[in-house]
């Protein structure tokens, strides 16, 4: 096996995927906004914006079949399978999570472009192509307006949270760590923190978490 596994998941980490074959390559755009300017007298001049989203893009295939000299894993899905479930991605207008181990490639992206094909003398095998983009989550401030008409904005990105925090949580039926991160914290991506302090409980695989289980939700 190679030292690099490339992962897709959905934001709750329900579903995800690893890459039976790895791509030969990942290509990495990053850019800038740019505007060039006539100014009357003085000629054309360029001025820089902000740094524009990353892409991404890779191409492989998914084997009907595995072979040891090209395969990462034995248990390898039905090619077709794993194509409808990423057009179900793709169809659910969510980002996804794309992470490389061993590079620092990883975070919310969205699925620009899936293109797949059937080749002749591969029956069975799917070639596909993807186009990937970072994405930005949209963040709101809490504007307050003072006596006089002053706005003020609140300061943090996000609007606090007073909710009053559950010291413990019951594990139910279809529950993932995202989610009772999500639901008892606010944020699904702190669900790192829920398993840290329930290791014990829990195990050393983070998604078999069993109805019944009973898990300290930390401050």
């Amino acid at each position: 096996m190679a030292s690099l596994e490339f992962w897709l998941k959905t934001m709750d980490e329900t579903e995800w995927l690893q890459l039976p074959v790895n791509p030969e390559q990942i290509s990495v755009k990053t850019s800038h906004g740019y505007e060039d300017v006539q100014v009357t007298q003085l000629g054309e001049y360029t001025v820089i914006g902000e740094a524009l989203l990353k892409e991404y893009s890779l191409a492989s295939f998914f084997p009907r079949d595995y072979h040891p000299g090209f395969c990462e894993y034995e248990d390898i899905h039905d090619p077709w399978e794993t194509v409808e479930m990423i057009e179900k991605w793709i169809k659910s207008r969510r980002p996804v999570r794309l992470d490389i181990t061993g590079t620092k490639i990883k975070g919310l992206v969205t699925i620009r472009s899936f293109q797949y094909t059937e080749r002749a003398g591969n029956p069975g095998d799917v070639f596909y192509e993807l186009e990937l983009k970072e994405y930005a989550e949209v963040r709101f401030r809490q504007v307050e307006t003072t006596g006089s008409g002053k706005a003020t904005i609140i300061s943090g990105e996000q609007r606090p949270d007073a909710r009053v925090r559950p010291a413990a949580y019951v594990v139910v039926p279809g529950d993932t760590l995202w989610k009772i991160s999500q639901r008892t914290l606010g944020n699904g991506d702190r669900w790192r923190e829920i398993y840290a302090a329930n290791e014990t409980v829990i195990g050393k695989n983070p998604n078999r978490i069993v109805p019944g289980q009973k898990l300290v939700i930390p401050s």
